[in-house]
């Protein structure tokens, strides 16, 4: 282990298990590689008590020490609070020598603790996710906890370049560390007749789009582009589902194109495994991403894919990919029909996702990490 870090506090007070999303998969994919590149590091991790629990059901306890706070997401003013207030103090107190904010949202003051961002992205500001109340009160906290801190981190030089247009910070500031891809399969997949039965899938071709059901992810697309596909596709949209899903299936009805949507919700590892077997592409019409984890997750499992032209992905897929305007649903759909069951580019998706990995996402992190601590010791910050 580099000399000079050897106990980091990790801020994971966003963690709502199956709901939270790519910080969710960043948090599970880098803390499990960070603890097997540097085994004499010490992990300290603060989240909500859902959160904990379910760390601690998949053996976390073994690779850091879990502690709860009373921050469950769904009580904004109380999870502010605490990560605000009381993790900064906690942090200390458990002797950690900096603290790492794994979902863009961090303590704006941390005295006598150097401070770690990743800052995933700025869709929430770009596409106003939230309500106006709710964005001007999250921009102002990214923006103070990202100008005071130490180091920043982030997936992509394109996700690192539009953080910095809207949040007015030097690109200098930014360690790009790019996400990696995990085991293949993370799980064992489900009974096959089980998943084809729930997702209704006994037939025909079936094209994943695995993300959570909202605006930006912009699903509206493929159900519009839906009455273009091949008879005998189904698009099936797995991921936990907010109340945008119901403005599509309303949509899905006016179109009469119910019968080729599948509306999975929340699906289980060993589900969402035998999902990507079944699949015969993978689509992402995201509108905006920091890093694009399902489409990495997708090629690294052989599932063609068609995406999104947006320079987050490009930057991920490469040339692999098929690419359309997240905005039309003719190209959307071409570039679906072109994809299926392409095996040449699956094969190639196998190869791209081999460059990624979370061990070599560890060791980007601690680069940023010693940076922290010099930093601090030399008196600057981000700004």
């Amino acid at each position: 282990m580099p000399p000079g870090v050897d106990s980091v506090a990790l801020n994971a007070l966003f963690l709502a298990p199956g709901e939270s999303g790519g910080p969710e998969t960043y948090l599970r994919g880098l803390v499990p590689a960070l603890a097997h590149e540097y085994p004499e590091l010490r992990l300290v991790l603060f989240t909500t008590a859902s959160g904990r629990r379910s760390l601690a059901e998949e053996g976390w306890e073994s690779i850091a020490e879990l502690h709860a706070l009373p921050a469950e997401e769904h009580r904004r003013v109380r999870r502010q609070t605490c990560e605000q207030v009381v993790l900064p103090l906690l942090a200390r107190r458990a002797g950690a020598q900096l603290l790492h904010s794994l979902a863009s949202i961090g303590p704006v003051l941390t005295p006598g603790l150097p401070s770690v961002v990743t800052l995933h992205d700025v869709t929430f500001i770009r596409i106003a996710t939230f309500g106006r109340v709710t964005t001007w009160g999250m921009t102002q906290v990214v923006s103070r906890a990202a100008r005071d801190a130490d180091a920043l981190i982030v997936g992509s030089t394109a996700a690192r370049d539009e953080i910095c247009a809207t949040l007015r910070l030097m690109p200098d500031s930014f360690t790009v560390v790019p996400h990696g891809v995990g085991p293949v399969p993370r799980a064992r997949p489900a009974d096959e007749a089980l998943v084809r039965r729930r997702l209704g899938l006994e037939r025909g071709r079936a094209v994943a789009c695995v993300a959570a059901v909202r605006p930006h992810k912009n699903q509206e697309l493929l159900v519009r582009a839906a009455r273009l596909l091949p008879d005998d596709v189904v698009v099936v949209l797995a991921g936990h589902q907010e109340p945008y899903a119901e403005r599509l299936r309303e949509l899905a009805g006016e179109l009469a194109v119910e019968d080729r949507l599948r509306f999975a919700g929340y699906l289980s590892d060993p589900e969402i495994e035998r999902l990507w077997q079944l699949a015969s592409c993978a689509a992402f019409p995201t509108r905006a991403e920091g890093f694009g984890l399902p489409v990495l997750e997708a090629m690294a499992r052989g599932v063609p894919v068609a995406c999104s032209d947006i320079a987050v992905l490009r930057e991920l897929g490469g040339e692999v990919p098929r690419y359309f305007d997240p905005g039309a649903p003719d190209e959307a759909a071409a570039a679906v029909r072109d994809s299926l069951d392409d095996r040449d580019r699956g094969r190639r998706g196998i190869e791209r996702a081999g460059q990624f990995s979370w061990s070599e996402a560890a060791r980007g992190t601690m680069e940023a990490y010693e940076r922290a601590l010099r930093r601090a010791r030399d008196g600057r910050r981000t700004a």
